[in-house]
């Protein structure tokens, strides 16, 4: 596992991330900087989402998940979505 070199945004969170308050904000980036020390931290999904992680945490006392992808190879992380639980991996599909 190599140091990550590049963390890429997705649209879909870009546009997610720009409805979030400040205190929300700061939540997500010390999530996003445990992610840039360990892209490991999340779990692997199975079957149709075998592309995603997925790492947990709380932003404002609420649990809230953050779907990434992470390639070792490359050494690239790739935000692709953050959510709460309801619709999080139906949404994911259909993206």
């Amino acid at each position: 596992m190599g140091k990550i070199q590049k963390v890429l945004q997705t649209p879909t969170f870009k546009k997610a991330t720009k409805k979030l308050k400040p205190n929300q904000k700061q939540d997500l980036d010390n999530a996003i900087k445990s992610l840039i020390a360990n892209p490991l931290l999340g779990q692997q999904k199975k079957g149709d989402l075998a592309y995603l992680r997925v790492f947990k945490f709380k932003m404002v006392k609420q649990l809230t998940l953050l779907g990434y992808s992470y390639v070792d190879g490359e050494v690239i992380l790739e935000l692709l979505n953050i959510g709460s639980h309801e619709n999080f991996y139906r949404d994911m599909k259909k993206n």
